[in-house]
């Protein structure tokens, strides 16, 4: 049938993605550390993970095809966070260690005590794991560092700001994530050439830290990873809001806007030297959250980029007002319809370079023209 390759295709490839972190294990079994994208300075070090046991894969089950991806997704459904379990990090001579909490997982705020090298951006975190009953696990992760030269801090929101949200539109970017061209409407037009351009800077070398935020779970990790990575989005360390474990004892997951405003502020004091740019979107809370930041921050916030999602004009008047607030600051709110607006803002600020604004040109451009042709068959 017609529909049959290319949603089986669909299928096949999410699953694998969705599968690819039971691989480490090898079908052992047993204790596993999964650890995420660490971020800091050369005074602290901030890297979180977590540490589940699972169950091993059967002996009849084969190494590769859909088969086994099938068995991993299902060993991932039913495998569980392990606590008490002993975490010994070490990041060049610079040592921590800790428990993992009753959920599995470790957060660890590592002191600088012994300078890491500043040729380099990205460190590599060495982790040992020990508990009881289980075969000591050793793994890495990387963490970022940005160089001396860094000059401005970027903390960018993700859902409805880089990609799209809602189930329809989550349905619709893993279809064009997995089985169209990847470069093809799986995140914002412009977006891509946007953050490089930030990224980069005014002179093309900058290595700025741009920091991304979610109100999603851990457990889509390397979905995003894989979403960033396919769309040429500069990868920096995703911070999630919330583990979204239901349990009596806390039955509901913590608001996402006050998760947002204490992980704004943790970053903004880890780099207490750089002047920050907040990107979010209008339709949950940024523009609220961001102009309370800028008026804790005197000085701190050069601007703030808000992507329009929707259409009430009641919301535009109110993101109006929040703008008119700001009105005497140092910081700009910018709310704009596409990324041509941010990245004229940004260039008109000496943020970003020419060819940064054209490229966030071109490829908006390149997608209306696309739009175009997919509305005329």
């Amino acid at each position: 049938m017609a529909w049959y390759s290319p949603w089986a295709s669909f299928v096949k490839r999410l699953v694998h993605v969705v599968a690819r972190p039971m691989k480490r294990d090898q079908g052992r079994g047993g204790m596993v550390v999964h650890p995420y994208r660490g971020y800091g300075s050369q005074k602290e070090v901030f890297l979180m993970g977590r540490v589940f046991r699972q169950a091993a894969l059967g002996r009849a089950i084969p190494r590769r095809g859909i088969l086994r991806d099938t068995a991993d997704v299902t060993r991932r459904i039913f495998r569980r966070g392990l606590s008490d379990a002993e975490v010994d990090i070490s990041i060049g001579e610079n040592r921590l260690s800790m428990t993992t909490d009753r959920d599995g997982y470790f957060d660890a705020h590592l002191p600088i005590e012994h300078d890491l090298p500043i040729d380099v951006s990205w460190h590599r975190a060495d982790i040992m794991v020990h508990a009881q009953g289980q075969q000591s696990v050793r793994t890495s992760a990387e963490v970022y560092v940005p160089p001396p030269e860094a000059d401005l801090l970027v903390i960018s929101d993700i859902d409805d700001t880089v990609m799209f949200t809602g189930v329809a539109e989550k349905l619709k970017m893993l279809y064009r994530l997995f089985v169209r061209k990847p470069h093809r409407r799986t995140a914002f037009p412009g977006v891509a050439s946007l953050y490089q351009s930030l990224y980069r800077g005014q002179s093309e070398k900058a290595e700025r830290p741009i920091l991304y935020v979610s109100r999603g779970p851990w457990a889509i990790y390397e979905m995003l990873e894989t979403f960033f990575q396919l769309n040429r989005i500069p990868v920096g360390p995703i911070l999630f809001l919330r583990e979204w474990g239901i349990s009596w004892r806390k039955p509901w997951p913590r608001k996402a806007e006050a998760h947002k405003r204490d992980l704004i502020d943790r970053m903004l004091a880890l780099y207490d030297d750089m002047p920050c740019i907040l990107i979010g979107d209008s339709g949950q809370h940024d523009p609220e959250v961001y102009t309370e930041v800028v008026k804790a921050y005197p000085g701190r916030i050069k601007a703030v980029y808000i992507r329009r999602v929707d259409k009430d004009p009641k919301r535009q008047e109110g993101i109006e007002r929040l703008r008119d607030e700001l009105k005497g600051s140092d910081c700009d709110l910018v709310l704009a319809a596409d990324s041509v607006l941010m990245a004229e803002h940004a260039y008109e600020q000496g943020r970003i370079s020419a060819r940064g604004l054209e490229a966030v040109k071109r490829d908006v451009q390149q997608h209306l023209e696309e739009e175009a042709r997919e509305a005329n068959g």
